[in-house]
């Protein structure tokens, strides 16, 4: 059961006993992200403090790591700071407090962070009490010795990565009007390792609490998400008792509830689920014994509609609604070779556009439907490129050897809810593991580092808390 997967945080307004920052040029953001490029601001991030009764309660104190793990590696993933080193504090920070001096006569000294270039400074202390935590959490600006940002932050004590998470969020969100992507999740097809049974997988999109959410034990692959993230669409070979054969059937799951029935199973595939953006149908590929074309179905199963067909036998399949519901993305071997195509939701307007490569797939748009991510085979191998819809640039974002110099496969893009990240697999160090790069392929970063391989992520659209 996944009860608790979706479980909230409480987040208390903290009533702190300094003045707002004053609204900024670009109003009340700090860091402009729509910048052509994005200077990275220097931020210091001190251990955060255990306001318990025991400093020698091993189990809180590893409660505090975790919390201040979480939060430094949501921030560093951001690429908006670059981290001032401990050793270059000029405060002991474990015996000033939390807000500044003169307001807290044992508080911490503005002037010893603008000494050392500190833009962004945050303060953190927490304490563990019934079995929950409490997280009391502050964003500074130094240059102008303000707040930004003061919050306290309570849950559950198997909640911290959740609590760190939402607070990493809300400093995204002070600082650049945005907020950031770290409560969202990812559902993904794995086969673990000495298994020949590939099912389905839900997790942080940093790779932690990975949890099975099929147990078919046969294939199960091509997951995808509700707009809501409440529900998991995915196809499975399923065992049917009267034909006595397996079926590529489609299932969607109920996280909250661990309710799971069949939307197709008509003979043949029925396989690349994408929700319409109003949650109530979804996109598949149904062959039904010949060329896969794509379809729109109900979540109950009960109103199909034929979206393509053809032309001449040709396939297509992999459909990706846009963000606002008016096009489909798709992949089609109708020019001969599969390539990147979009139409709107009735199958009329059918544009090209990608023309190069031998094999491109996997379309994936950007949440603000500006750009489509792709995986384009040439040569040898698969890469990762994002398509700029209204330029039509294309930037190339994976290029990778293995370790015996030959080029890795890099497949299965997805954007990110907030449309700074891209995430894709990679087969570079033998398995299919999961990465992450900005949308120009700066910034990469490895997700997984297990012996599982991985297919298919999707990120999950819903940023709620």
């Amino acid at each position: 059961m996944m009860s608790k997967l979706f479980s909230g945080v409480v987040i208390l307004l903290l009533l702190a006993a300094l003045p707002p920052a004053p609204a900024q040029a670009q109003g009340n953001i700090y860091i402009d992200v729509g910048a052509a490029t994005v200077k990275r601001s220097l931020i210091a991030l001190p251990a955060f403090q255990y306001f318990g009764t025991s400093a020698s309660d091993k189990k809180n104190i590893d409660v505090g790591q975790e919390l201040f793990n979480v939060t430094y590696n949501d921030l560093l993933v951001s690429n908006y700071f670059t981290f001032i080193r401990q050793d270059a504090f000029l405060e002991d920070t474990s015996k000033v407090g939390l807000k500044p001096a003169p307001g807290d006569p044992k508080g911490f000294n503005f002037q010893n962070w603008r000494s050392i270039g500190t833009e962004f400074l945050v303060r953190a202390g927490y304490k563990v009490i019934g079995g929950k935590i409490n997280l009391e959490a502050f964003l500074y600006h130094v240059p102008q010795a303000k707040l930004v940002l003061g919050k306290t932050y309570e849950g559950p004590l198997n909640s911290a990565r959740r609590i760190a998470h939402t607070f990493s969020n809300d400093v995204l969100q002070a600082l650049t009007g945005k907020s950031g992507m770290f409560v969202s999740k990812v559902v993904v097809a794995a086969t673990e390792r000495n298994s020949s049974f590939k099912e389905i997988y839900v997790m942080d999109w940093d790779g932690a609490n990975l949890q099975k959410i099929s147990t078919h034990k046969s294939v199960a692959i091509s997951p995808a998400w509700a707009p809501d993230a409440s529900k998991v669409a995915y196809t499975a070979f399923a065992y049917h008792t009267q034909a006595k054969t397996r079926n590529a059937d489609m299932f969607l799951y109920e996280l909250a509830t661990g309710k799971r029935w069949l939307i197709s199973y008509r003979q043949g595939i029925n396989s690349g689920a994408a929700f319409m953006p109003d949650g109530k149908s979804l996109l598949l590929t149904i062959s039904q014994g010949g060329n896969p074309d794509i379809f729109r179905v109900s979540i109950d199963g009960k109103d199909l509609k034929r979206i393509t067909n053809g032309p001449n036998n040709a396939m297509n399949v992999e459909p990706a609604p846009s963000p606002d519901g008016s096009k489909i993305a798709f992949s089609s071997d109708r020019s001969g070779q599969p390539m990147i195509y979009t139409m709107d939701v009735d199958g009329g307007n059918v544009q090209r556009y990608t023309f190069a490569g031998r094999y491109n797939a996997s379309p994936s748009w950007s949440p603000d439907g500006k750009k489509l991510a792709f995986a384009g085979f040439d040569k040898s191998h698969f890469d990762i490129f994002v398509l700029d819809i209204a330029s039509k640039q294309l930037t190339r974002l994976t290029s990778a050897q293995k370790a015996n110099g030959k080029m890795a496969d890099n497949e299965d893009p997805t954007f990110s809810p907030d449309g700074r990240h891209v995430m894709y697999v990679s087969n570079r160090t033998g398995k299919n593991q999961i990465y992450i790069s900005s949308p120009d392929g700066t910034n990469e970063r490895r997700i997984t580092v297990d012996s599982n391989a991985y297919f298919k992520p999707k990120w999950s659209g819903s940023l709620s808390e």
